[in-house]
């Protein structure tokens, strides 16, 4: 039978509640455990697919076509495990499914109430993660205790708890402990007030993890677990990291927190080996150079609005011995006019899926000037799309070449140069009945391409999707025979999946998503390259 390990936070949100339960989750699999992990997100939006990055951050895509939570994109990241649909729950797909229930008959006319129908669905949802071939599921609660939205889930986990033998299930709670500059003090009394809140809801953590700016000192730690209820060897702290957010699960493993855990619920395993690791995070402090990219977009305000993309050219730096700086600029702010002295002294130029309203122009700005500066281009979604718009704009001529997803509503482009981006790839009619391309497709790579090159000469890979529109085929080979090849395509329906200017060092666009399949010590081979190609121009 799984054990299971519930994860909440405490104080304020954003937390580190991911980095903890991700890089928890990695050492138990070094330890030799199998597991599985599951986010559990208290708003009523069904899922993150449509929220606004600027308030959520990026939406992170499963093999299996989900789109879920950025934190799934740490699980996979650091413990190395294959999530699905089932990895991550929302509070709007509970009451959905209870409702639905409902409206079927399943509650016999009963009253359908809080207690016990949503913290049954919301028990669900965690037990059918449970398996034979799974040690342990970790379940990590989105938002902060106290919040109104989270009391289902808390009521949940208290109920759960009652309902397996003790060593069965654990509780672990992350705190800030924030640090006054003024009076130079580490105080405790938020977390205090954090636990003392849990456990009015029923629940006893048994790990605390403690959110600071600085080391936690004993006497420190000593207080909290006095005032707390826990083991003084139970308070572990998760400083903040001086290079990269990959140090976690070596600072929680030098606080003995796997070994804490496996002891509490009863898991006789060895020492984790994370040599690898260790090696990986060597690199990273002590890179043998430098390279500086732009990542052109219209999201910066908030920081996990490319959260993958940004691991993914770490990924690609510590495979090439470098430190990729990055030249975060503001699409909406470039023009053809100073598009130049934006750029100005960048290796390689990045645009990554999605452009807000008004960011169009200077994308192709930026694309534009990459492209005739020969200097290193990587487009990724929407990227590789305004790529493919910028070429037919600026070198097959078609000024009004658009791409469809920029019209307005009811706009048609101009017959005589359609939308080399469009909506029909199964002659849909209309926007709003264009299903999407989501999770694991299969794209065949032509021989001798700069693409297929740099996955090390594989002829077919498969990579994750989450798109709407795609090239349209009557534009194909009039791009290919003006030097824009179509390098990738997909085997089965002979959609585009990558591009690439056959003139140029690297200018390499894909529709798919590489940077959900990066891992730190595996990176894609796509931000391998890349990366391996700044430096080249750099020089």
């Amino acid at each position: 039978m799984s054990k299971f390990i519930f994860i909440t936070g405490g104080v304020v949100s954003s937390v580190g509640k991911g980095l903890a339960s991700a890089s928890i989750g990695f050492l138990l699999r070094r330890r030799g455990l199998s597991i599985a992990m599951l986010k559990l997100d208290p708003y009523i939006n069904i899922d993150p697919g449509g929220m606004d990055p600027l308030q959520h951050g990026e939406v992170y895509v499963t093999d299996d076509g989900a789109e879920g939570d950025l934190d799934l994109g740490h699980y996979e990241r650091f413990a190395g495990v294959k999530l699905s649909r089932r990895s991550n729950v929302t509070t709007g797909r509970i009451y959905q499914s209870v409702i639905d229930r409902e409206r079927d008959g399943a509650y016999g006319g009963g009253t359908v109430q809080v207690v016990p129908h949503i913290t049954n669905a919301i028990k669900e949802t965690f037990t059918q993660l449970e398996a034979p071939d799974v040690d342990v599921v970790l379940v990590e609660l989105g938002g902060t205790v106290g919040d109104i939205e989270g009391l289902p889930f808390i009521e949940a986990f208290r109920q759960f708890s009652l309902e397996r033998e003790d060593g069965e299930v654990m509780f672990v709670h992350i705190t800030l402990v924030p640090f006054l500059r003024a009076s130079k003090e580490i105080k405790t009394k938020p977390t205090q007030h954090s636990v003392q809140k849990l456990r009015e809801y029923g629940i006893q953590p048994d790990l605390i993890v403690c959110r600071s700016e600085n080391p936690v000192s004993d006497p420190v730690k000593e207080k909290i677990a006095m005032f707390c209820n826990v083991r003084r060897d139970c308070v572990v702290d998760e400083r903040n990291v001086s290079v990269t957010v990959y140090e976690v699960p070596e600072i929680l493993h030098s606080q003995n927190v796997d070994g804490i855990i496996c002891s509490r619920l009863n898991l006789t395993t060895d020492e984790p080996d994370i040599d690898d690791w260790r090696e990986m995070l060597a690199v990273a402090a002590n890179p043998d150079r430098e390279v500086e990219i732009a990542l052109v977009g219209a999201y910066h305000a908030m920081t996990d609005s490319y959260k993958s993309v940004a691991e993914g050219l770490f990924h690609g730096g510590v495979a090439n011995r470098a430190r990729v700086k990055r030249r975060d600029l503001d699409s909406r702010t470039l023009d053809a006019m100073n598009v130049d002295a934006a750029l100005s002294g960048v290796s390689a130029v990045i645009v990554p899926d999605g452009v807000a309203p008004g960011g169009c122009e200077g994308v192709l700005a930026a694309i534009r000037w990459a492209r005739e500066k020969k200097v290193p281009f990587f487009g990724i979604g929407t990227g590789m799309e305004l790529a493919v718009v910028e070429f037919a704009k600026n070198v097959l001529g078609l000024g009004g070449a658009v791409h469809a997803g920029f019209l307005e509503p009811g706009t048609k482009p101009d017959p005589a140069t359609a939308a080399v981006i469009g909506l029909d790839r199964e002659k849909q009619p209309s926007a709003a009945e264009c299903t999407w391309r989501k999770g694991l497709f299969a794209a065949y790579l032509r021989k001798g391409s700069v693409l297929r090159n740099s996955y090390g000469d594989e002829e077919l890979v498969r990579e994750r999707h989450r798109n709407r529109h795609e090239v349209n085929p009557a534009f194909v080979e009039r791009l290919a025979r003006s030097g824009l090849a179509a390098s990738g395509v997909n085997p089965d329906s002979q959609l585009v999946e990558g591009v690439e200017v056959v003139d140029h060092p690297w200018f390499v666009g894909v529709i798919y998503h590489p940077e959900f399949r990066s891992r730190p010590i595996a990176p894609n081979p796509l931000f391998k390259a890349f990366v391996s190609a700044a430096l080249r121009h750099k020089k």
